[in-house]
């Protein structure tokens, strides 16, 4: 079989089963291809190393990436066609300190090709209702839990003729219809710049892709409080966390208290058919204020429903019985 076909059926392989990142890992004298599912990475094949350098440089040729370069970090990217939809591929390589070149590629799906499945639809609403209110509205949730997806769905339900900007370090879904803005540190394009370019496009609904030091904590807050609805992520173990995480970031109670409107958590949980859904719990800042430790109990309660309705297994809910 010739090397793009071994490619391009892999690509379109992971495309299938709704994959993030494909990897090209050395292992030995072999390499390690793996695929990444929401929060898990599995093992899709293992090849030799004459074989992985074949098509990690076709990889690297389509995405007009320097061939002879082994070592030197690399990035690239591509448009990539499956059916009657395409995709975009992102690619990055590296070699470890014995030469040896890992190779991952992130695949970014339209956002009509990407869709959550809910424990509980009426959290959704509650989130949706949220947004009503305007301000900040903060997703926390472990990397992978799929808080990107849902904040896109969201927005897209709630959007007709409303200008939506989006700023995101890197871009996970691809939405024509939103004003996606890309990071690039190396131009002088972080959050905060982007952020204020933002502010004089006027646009309706913002989506900040996560907040991650003091200045886009900052950004973040002010365009929430100039009258735009703002979401975004956080590093959080809990709801409350997303308060006390602001906090540490030098946002005052005060400001807290007038721009942030709702906080969400989301875990992506495996079902008993092999899938998975989200759980997400959504709070009205109020419901938070006032507590010091996070109340587990309604989460809780959810997951002894989904085990009732053989969703989930014991062993699963007690796995996520604490986010």
């Amino acid at each position: 079989m010739e090397i793009s076909q071994q490619v391009n059926g892999l690509l379109n392989e992971a495309i299938k089963t709704q994959a993030s990142d494909l990897y090209f890992l050395p292992e030995g004298d072999e390499y390690l291809v793996k695929i990444r599912n929401a929060n898990e990475v599995v093992v899709w094949d293992k090849i030799g190393y004459l074989q992985a350098r074949r098509m990690m440089n076709y990889c690297k040729y389509i995405a007009d990436m320097a061939l002879s370069e082994q070592r030197r970090p690399q990035i690239g990217s591509m448009d990539w066609h499956f059916g009657d939809n395409q995709y975009f591929l992102r690619l990055s390589s590296v070699g470890n300190f014995t030469g040896l070149e890992s190779l991952v590629i992130r695949i970014i799906y339209q956002l009509d090709d990407v869709h959550a499945a809910f424990f509980d639809e009426k959290q959704v609403q509650l989130i949706s209702e949220m947004s009503r209110k305007r301000g900040l509205i903060v997703f926390s949730g472990p990397t992978g839990s799929g808080k990107t997806t849902t904040i896109y769905n969201l927005v897209n339900q709630m959007v007709s003729d409303q200008f939506v900007m989006t700023i995101e370090d890197p871009i996970e879904i691809r939405e024509p219809r939103f004003l996606q803005l890309q990071v690039n540190h190396d131009a002088g394009m972080d959050y905060t710049d982007l952020i204020k370019v933002g502010l004089r496009h006027r646009p309706d609904v913002f989506i900040v892709g996560e907040i991650r030091d003091a200045m886009t904590a900052e950004a973040a807050i002010k365009a929430a409080l100039s009258g735009h609805l703002v979401y975004t992520t956080v590093h959080a173990q809990d709801p409350v966390g997303v308060i006390d995480r602001l906090k540490q970031l030098g946002i005052s109670d005060e400001f807290i208290a007038q721009a942030l409107t709702g906080v969400a958590y989301q875990r992506l949980i495996p079902t008993t058919d092999g899938k998975q859904r989200a759980m997400l719990m959504g709070h009205d800042y109020s419901e938070l204020v006032n507590m010091n430790t996070y109340d587990w109990g309604e989460w809780q309660d959810g997951l002894k429903t989904a085990v009732k309705a053989k969703l989930v297994t014991p062993e699963t809910a007690q796995r996520f019985e604490f986010g």
